[in-house]
């Protein structure tokens, strides 16, 4: 089983994304665009797990005691860079509790042997990958200037600082992504409370 730990968005703020990338996929027709349902924050990606794995993953992720956190999503931006994007992003701006958060996670699951994240933690929300290129953040030795995003890179240059509201994240999910030819399906598996 796929799996990954994820805050879900506000209704409100994903009507306001989904009229946006409404007014924008146009400009990058090769990308894969998200679907709206679809969107979410990502703490941690986990990848395949037995499913005895999944049950103690719930187990650990049940006795993590952290607050909310209030999330502001503005900006957006490339990676790994404009020149030779991949991947078209919102940006997310919080205060310390959800990085804090997500060290936390980090720590409880290396105990059950999956693997620390080996860079930080950098919350955004991804609204389209390049076609057939990987969603990674990282640069690679694969990268080259592609012109994917140039035309929506030359329509967004001229707009102000996107915002799209402020939500305050009261719970988090355990999350199933299941692989299609029509994109990433993904399934809540559980829910746990953030005080």
């Amino acid at each position: 089983m796929r799996i990954f730990i994820a805050l879900d968005i506000d209704n409100a703020i994903r009507e306001r994304i989904a009229r946006f990338v409404e007014g924008v996929n146009g400009f990058a027709p090769d990308a894969r665009w998200a679907k709206p349902e679809s969107l979410h924050v990502t703490l941690k990606f986990i990848g395949e797990q037995p499913e005895l794995a999944v049950e103690q993953i719930k187990q650990a992720l049940s006795v993590i005691r952290a607050g909310a956190a209030e999330i502001q999503f503005r900006g957006c931006g490339f990676f790994p860079t404009a020149n030779s994007a991949r991947v078209f992003w919102i940006g997310i701006e919080s205060g310390p509790q959800l990085a804090a958060l997500a060290a936390t996670i980090d720590e409880k699951l290396s105990s059950l042997g999956i693997p620390k994240e080996d860079r930080a933690f950098s919350p955004h929300l991804t609204l389209a990958r390049g076609a057939g290129r990987s969603g990674s953040p990282r640069r690679s030795k694969a990268d080259r200037p592609n012109r994917t995003f140039q035309h929506l890179q030359e329509k967004l240059a001229a707009l102000p600082t996107l915002e799209f509201g402020t939500m305050t994240a009261r719970e988090l999910f355990l999350y199933q992504s299941q692989l299609s030819p029509k994109g990433s399906q993904y399934t809540k598996l559980a829910r746990f409370d953030l005080e």
